[in-house]
Formats: structure tokens, sequence, C-alpha cells
């Protein structure tokens, strides 16, 4: 695949990784998962908010939209933790703290909109996030993380194809399934 680095978007033969701006943001609060995967991740309007009271909290979320030319295909939503004591900082009060959060980057979410879906664009922009990713734009890193529904086999094969290893143990709290990849 065929990348280059141009002005905070990082390149592909067809999608494109931008960070969010006041130009594309309500483009990309239009897109939309198919009706069966709506329990799968939440709204990009929600995330979008998300990311906003997180920054203003002291968070590092980082939103990008990938693009094909001008138009939005999927939304993508970055975390990072420098630390575990950071790490716990975010965790709700029943919540275990794992390993993995220590020097991490979080996909905080992943979503291509239904329009795009079963043509490639999904790997090639996990392909693109990646890449990003382990340019370190925060900071240092040990391990890239996420997480999924118990039931959403096409998330689950999707990361496994990228090297995400399931965690053995669930963590206490938790009802997502976490897969992590060293980096």
């Amino acid at each position: 695949m065929d990348k280059k680095t141009m002005n905070n978007k990082i390149i592909t033969n067809k999608l494109r990784l931008e960070k969010v701006d006041y130009k594309n943001f309500v483009s990309l609060c239009r897109l939309k998962v198919k009706r069966d995967q709506q329990n799968f991740v939440a709204s990009n309007v929600f995330s979008l908010a998300e990311a906003y009271v997180a920054g203003i909290a002291g968070g590092y979320p980082q939103p990008f939209g990938f693009f094909l030319g001008d138009k939005p295909v999927g939304f993508l939503m970055v975390g990072y933790y420098p630390d575990l004591e950071y790490a716990r900082k975010w965790a709700e009060e029943d919540e275990e703290t794992p390993y993995f959060m220590d020097k991490s980057y979080l996909i905080w979410r992943f979503m291509i909109d239904k329009k795009y879906q079963g043509k490639g664009y999904g790997k090639e922009a996990l392909q693109l996030a990646l890449d990003y990713i382990r340019t370190f734009p925060v900071g240092e890193a040990k391990y890239c993380w996420l997480s999924y529904e118990p039931e959403n086999e096409t998330a689950r094969n999707l990361y496994r194809s990228f090297g995400f290893e399931e965690v053995k143990e669930m963590p206490k709290g938790w009802d997502e399934i976490p897969a992590v990849m060293e980096l």
C-alpha cells in the first residue's frame, strides 16, 4: 500500500485519515452503521461529545474521519494512556485497570458507514489507524487495545486478522471483550 503523510493526514491509494475539524464534523456525524450493528458502537455524535469532555478533563482523545476522496466513509477515535495511574482515573468504580492499559493506545471507536461495508474499507481503515498509532503521536506505548461486544463476530474476526488477541480473563466490571496487540 503506497502511503504518504501530509499535514496531519495519512493517505493511501484509497482512504485518507483526517482529524475531525469544523469542516468535516457534520458529515462524520451523519455516518451510520446497519440497524443490527447499532448496539455495537456509540454514535459519532456521542463519540465527539465524549472526546470533547475527555479533552477538557485532561484526556487524550483523537477523533478522525476516514475519507474516500471527499466522501466520509468511517469514523475513528483513538485514546492514549501514559500509565496505569492515568488509566485508573478514567475507570468506573468497580472496574479493574488491566496491564494492557499501561502505556497504551486505545482504539476507542471504529466504524464504517453502512454504505461502505463489505468492500474492504474496514481493513484499509484499520491499517491506517494502526499506522497512525505506530507513529506514537501522543507518547510512547507498549500496547494497542480495543474492546467489542461478545456477539460482534465481524469485529472479532477483523481485529484477529490484524493480530489483536483477546484477553484470557475478562477484567472485573467489563462487559465488552478486550483485545490487545503489542506495538
